[in-house]
């Protein structure tokens, strides 16, 4: 098995990226050097070192990932083709290095050890910058900040951040709802490759096995991962255990509040129906409040398909323009894509100037329209015990974007209000906010909103959804107070969106109480979510009281400043 991994390992090295041309350079490879952590551990590295000499001399990378260093995610040959010296270290406890992996808790304190390491080293280039996606993403924000306010001499002078986030607790408990599909599916990965070794990263591609999807109906959560993996996983229990984002569990892996820290010039590349995508654009705007706008990439990919190419040729370019002078083919900071349209966008900057906010009401008739509504309410019941069913949205699998809903919005758990015809075409950009008048039956309830595009033809395509939780452990110091008739606003932010609703299509929006398995189903009880096994059937009311509407308020983009 060893002999086969490591031809599969190489085969995927030598893999070229979707559209991108190899770079001239002959590299290299020098394995498993150590490099000694603070408390005596030592992890292993790869070397990339381009064959002769680069002029202008180029930054050494460091790619800090616990997905081994020998398959493609790293893109380190690409890189080094690129004539790039390439350092691809295994993160605490994978791929060969000492201790333990824990998901998130080492990789701080390791890799500014890493970046002192990296410094002293005879092949080292003089200046640094850092690269990857997702968890390699994560691993750059965990020292960035931190470096340059404390050890300004080595931080890295440029960030090349993809489809990632500098804090991992806002996307597995999103607004007090579980992020089950991801989190126990990576967890199940993760696991696996702890006792065969590492795995070619194609293994996260692959949709969900049988053994998976039996353990996404398991009650207990926290029975889930044995279900899954055939034993418990510690950091999977931890997280179900602190449901709350301030406790120090959490808050000790969060790197948000360094953000702004980070000086360095920074490109981010994400995709519409990224897993990450709405924290990532936060982090942009930090960034740009601080007066520090990164470039910015946003395309109409997801996760782990369609945008691997485009970011890595963005970020050569972005590093070959900053540390060697080359000439950029950018126009404009922010490059977007327009759904809908099927058109890139250059822009000044995210989101784009003449951007209003633009409510439109529920109507109990089904209607969506800017209007108030004339009273009434929507009703629809919740069984915890036959979920409403998650369609598409952003995921680790490859089928993340667009479905269409028309089907699943005839279920009788799932309510949905259209817009008439549109006049003119709509172009949204930004991040929508529903504010639903709602009430339950139960202790706890979610409320997911979606935005779908409804064809002439009758689809409904998927644009963007959010979801919030309230009347859990997670939620409760952020739970809206109910009025005298039992009614409370729940505000619901929605992914961004970048699209244009073409005239004659309708805007549709979809209420519901559940996305299962992308969101672990809400019991109702409001019990801790580890051990929970009690179900409650929830009856759902949506008001559309005049005076206090439910609406979703649109960020509406004016045709005026649309370029032609």
């Amino acid at each position: 098995m060893t002999g086969i991994r490591r031809r599969l390992s190489r085969r995927l090295q030598a893999r070229q990226l979707p559209g991108v041309t190899p770079g001239p350079c002959e590299f290299r490879v020098r394995r498993r050097l150590p490099v000694p952590m603070d408390d005596g551990v030592e992890l292993l590295a790869d070397l990339y070192v381009p064959v002769g000499k680069v002029t202008p001399p180029l930054p050494t990378i460091v790619i800090r990932s616990p997905y081994g260093r020998r398959n493609s995610v790293t893109h380190a040959a690409a890189l080094a083709r690129e004539g790039f010296t390439v350092v691809v270290q295994s993160c605490r406890g994978t791929g060969g290095s000492g201790g333990t992996f824990v998901p998130q808790v080492n990789e701080q304190r390791d890799g500014m050890a890493t970046h002192r390491w990296v410094r002293r080293q005879p092949w080292f280039t003089g200046s640094v910058a850092t690269y990857g996606q997702s968890y390699l993403g994560y691993a750059q924000w965990a020292v960035a900040g931190r470096l340059q306010r404390e050890e300004p001499d080595h931080a890295p002078e440029a960030l090349c951040l993809i489809n990632t986030m500098p804090d991992f607790g806002a996307v597995t408990w999103d607004n007090g709802a579980f992020a089950l599909r991801n989190a126990l599916g990576w967890s199940q990965w993760m696991d696996l490759t702890s006792r065969r070794g590492p795995a070619p990263m194609l293994g996260l591609l692959r949709r969900p096995d049988r053994k998976l999807g039996s353990a996404f109906a398991v009650l207990p959560l926290g029975a889930g991962d044995t279900a899954a993996a055939g034993r418990p996983i510690g950091w999977y229990q931890d997280w179900l255990a602190h449901e709350e984002l301030t406790t120090d569990y959490w808050t000790q892996q969060s790197h948000t509040a360094s953000v702004p820290d980070v000086t360095a010039p920074v490109y981010m590349s994400t995709g519409w129906y990224d897993i990450f995508l709405p924290w990532q654009l936060r982090t942009y705007a930090q960034l740009a409040n601080a007066g520090r706008p990164p470039l910015l990439t946003v395309g109409p990919w997801g996760h782990m398909a369609g945008g691997e190419g485009p970011s890595f040729v963005g970020s050569v370019e972005f590093l070959k323009e900053h540390f060697a002078g080359a000439s950029g083919s950018r126009v404009a900071p922010v490059r977007a894509f327009l759904t809908g349209a099927g058109q890139w966008h250059d822009l000044p900057a995210w989101p784009p100037t003449g951007t209003t906010a633009r409510s439109w009401h529920l109507h109990a008739s089904g209607l969506l329209d800017p209007a108030a509504p004339d009273g009434g309410v929507t009703r629809y019941s919740y069984d915890p015990c036959d979920p409403t069913p998650a369609v598409g949205g952003p995921s680790l699998t490859p089928d993340s974007g667009p479905v269409d809903n028309s089907a699943h919005e005839r279920r009788t758990d799932v309510t949905a209000f259209r817009s008439t015809p549109l006049e003119d075409a709509v172009v949204i950009a930004g991040e929508p906010v529903a504010r639903i008048r709602f009430r339950s039956s139960a202790p706890s309830a979610d409320v997911f909103v979606r935005i779908c595009d409804v064809h002439p033809d009758g689809r409904s395509m998927t644009v963007c959804d959010g979801i919030r939780r309230v009347g859990s452990l997670g939620s409760a110091a952020t739970d809206p107070r109910p009025g005298p008739d039992g009614f409370a606003e729940v505000e619901v932010p929605l992914w961004p969106a970048f699209h244009r609703f073409a005239a004659g299509h309708r805007i549709g929006v979809q209420v519901s109480s559940g996305a299962h398995p992308r969101y672990a189903r809400n019991p109702g009880t409001g019990e801790p979510a580890l051990s929970a096994t009690a179900t409650v059937r929830a009856e759902q009311e949506i008001s559309h009281e005049t005076a206090r509407p439910s609406r979703i308020d649109l960020p509406v983009w004016a045709s005026a400043a649309l370029p032609s």
